[in-house]
């Protein structure tokens, strides 16, 4: 019987007691992991069907519960890219609907939490998150029309990972449900729509200075 169960447990335990160092078991974790049936096309729609659950649930006023499907879908959104680059399981197209579904998601969420201000009667944070949406699309396209020049653009304050952050912190202290009588939702959108402004500020700035630099050279 120990020989057999010796036998059976052969080839695995073999190769984690060759595991030595953090380093080997990153390793080792990582090819096991590239020859998974995980490709970075299903992370990206995992991270979409979160953050969809995510504006479900602001919906319904679990703010708590939102914010954590909206973190774990927006994690879910940075792996991909690197999953792909790491399998080598990536595409052109993976790439496209990547970037896609990452405006689809946070457009989503904000659309969720402007609903909810309109239905509170909270109308300028309601029109604030229009002008979420818009800077945030504006900083997306600032950096990927002067990448499309040749111009390298990741220069701003609000990132992606920046505003999810921010939004978060606003979705926990959402309404009082964490801790009563605190609302930090209205600002944290407030935030958000003064730094992507001003993101997208920048970023035109950094651009219109490299063009100039391309020009002259």
């Amino acid at each position: 019987m120990g020989e057999g169960e010796s036998a059976a447990a052969g080839p695995s335990g073999g190769e984690l007691r060759g595991v030595r160092s953090s380093g080997e078991l990153a390793d080792y974790a990582r090819s096991r992991l590239i020859e998974s049936r995980l490709t970075p096309n299903g992370i990206s729609m995992t991270g979409l069907v979160l953050n969809a659950a995510a504006a479900v649930l602001i919906l319904e006023r679990h703010f708590v519960l939102g914010a954590l499907a909206f973190v774990i879908g927006s994690i879910m959104d940075t792996l991909d890219g690197r999953y792909s680059r790491m399998s080598g399981k990536g595409s052109l197209f993976g790439a496209f609907l990547d970037s896609t579904l990452d405006r689809v998601e946070e457009g989503v969420v904000i659309a969720a939490i402007a609903w909810h201000f309109a239905d509170s009667g909270q109308d300028v944070a309601a029109a604030f998150c229009v002008l979420v949406v818009l800077g945030s699309l504006m900083v997306s396209y600032t950096r990927a029309r002067a990448e499309a020049l040749g111009v390298e653009c990741k220069v701003g304050i609000a990132t992606r990972p920046v505003r999810v952050v921010i939004l978060a912190i606003g979705l926990l202290f959402a309404e009082g449900e964490l801790i009563a009588d605190v609302n930090l939702l209205p600002a944290a959108i407030y935030v958000m729509a003064g730094l992507t402004a001003f993101t997208t500020v920048q970023r035109v700035w950094h651009v219109r200075g490299q063009l100039k630099l391309l020009d002259s050279s």
